[in-house]
């Protein structure tokens, strides 16, 4: 394994016993922790008839079981960065897999408020994780396989929350939601196994034997592809462009808030609305809605290839015309749900990948790219946070899935219009 600018030079412990040579070995690590950031946050959906009729939860806070993570991906960014800052990227990936493994068994509790508890746990180890884990890819991978280790990491995601839509009712028909939540636990055991063998004993779990660069990175260098580590300079810079004055950040904010909205509303209640449409069974609903997952893989692959020959804007009203499949065709023909879950999920994995790369077209230097995806994604995972909220609460108030799915539908009509609007000067 080829290392960046930052790999070299390391303490003896590090160089040691570090990534220890074969080329797959990172690779295949992060593929595992990747398992664990996406996942916990679908747990609770195929069974949470079974989890609201033993704790007695309204809809609107078994939707809060989906919302809390969504939210903290907004607001424990900032803790995050601060977090990778003082432990170092090695010890901070070591961090985010224990705290989710922490808030995994405390979520299996069957009490209200370890519920909610762990889920927040949960929450702030997975963001904690999606801050750093690019920079270990950006670092660690040489430049021309960057976009391939990116691309397998999320594509990654998307299959952990596959398995975990596919596995957890049966395993709750068999010992209880309990047991089926906890057990996802065990892919933070391995994956932290893992990471320790790829980075070494010391450098995953012991600080550093000497000084190195903090790197300065962010969520949007997932599609920046340069595979060199980039330190904070302490000499003269560039006046920052600040991105609220930007009429363009507004407009991709609301984009991707309803990309995000639209997301997690869907994967929150996807399989009680089959449940209660079609008349699956727990199992088979939540086996159902891993189809609108695991589709997400052709959308974040497919894009980048679009993007080679499209413009944004065009790429976005693509994607946007796909997503309207899922709320129209649930609500007029919900017997065709895994044609509107291919469709939905093709484009749902999409949407997020063009809206990071109109941010890369746009910016003109790195620490601008940061500073539009923090405004970005902060905004916009704030806005998706309230979409399991919202569409819980409709449900518990009119009793069918209509309202839900209309919401759902303005969602992905804000970023089809406010998307191509945005992005209509974008080459």
């Amino acid at each position: 394994m080829t290392t960046g600018a930052g790999g070299h030079g390391r303490a003896g412990g590090r160089t040691a016993a570090g990534l220890r040579g074969a080329a797959w070995l990172l690779p295949a690590a992060i593929v595992l922790i990747a398992l664990n950031f996406r996942g916990p946050i679908v747990a609770t959906a195929p069974v949470i008839g079974d989890v609201r009729a033993d704790l007695g939860l309204t809809a609107t806070v078994a939707g809060l079981l989906t919302t809390i993570p969504v939210l903290c991906f907004a607001l424990a960014t900032p803790f995050a960065s601060w977090v990778i800052a003082k432990a170092d990227p090695e010890r901070a990936v070591s961090l985010s897999l224990v705290v989710v493994l922490v808030g995994t068994v405390v979520r299996s509790l069957p009490s209200s408020t370890a519920l909610l508890v762990g889920t927040a746990v949960i929450g702030i180890g997975i963001t904690i994780g999606n801050v750093v884990i690019p920079v270990v890819i950006r670092r660690d991978t040489s430049p021309e396989r960057v976009g391939l280790v990116t691309g397998v990491y999320t594509s990654a995601l998307n299959v952990g929350s596959m398995i975990t839509s596919l596995g957890t009712a049966p395993i709750a028909a068999s010992w209880g939601w309990p047991v089926a939540i906890a057990i996802w636990a065990v892919f933070a055991v391995v994956a932290g196994l893992a990471w320790t063998y790829a980075v070494g004993p010391r450098a995953a779990w012991l600080r550093p034997a000497a000084s190195e660069p903090v790197a300065e990175t962010g969520p949007i260098d997932q599609v920046l592809g340069t595979g060199a580590i980039r330190t904070v300079d302490g000499g003269a810079a560039p006046a920052p462009v600040r991105p609220a004055r930007r009429l363009i950040t507004w407009g991709l904010t609301l984009a991707f808030g309803g990309q995000a909205f639209s997301y997690y509303a869907l994967t929150a209640w996807i399989p009680t609305l089959l449940h209660d449409e079609i008349g699956f069974s727990k199992a088979s609903s939540g086996a159902s809605s891993s189809v609108f997952q695991i589709l997400a893989v052709v959308g974040a692959l497919g894009v980048p290839v679009l993007a080679a020959r499209w413009r944004p804007r065009a790429i976005i009203a693509l994607v946007a015309f796909l997503w309207l499949a899922m709320p129209l065709g649930l609500l007029f023909a919900p017997q065709l749900w895994l044609l509107w879950s291919v469709l939905g999920g093709a484009a749902q994995g999409g949407g997020i990948t063009v809206i990071f790369i109109v941010i890369v077209r746009i910016v003109s230097s790195d620490a601008d790219a940061r500073r539009m995806s923090a405004f970005v994604q902060g905004g916009g995972y704030l806005l998706g946070s309230a979409g399991p909220l919202v569409a819980g609460s409709l449900h518990g108030v009119t009793g069918d899935w209509t309202a839900p799915l209309l919401v759902v539908l303005v969602a992905v009509l804000t970023l089809g219009v406010v998307g191509t609007f945005a992005a209509r000067r974008v080459a």
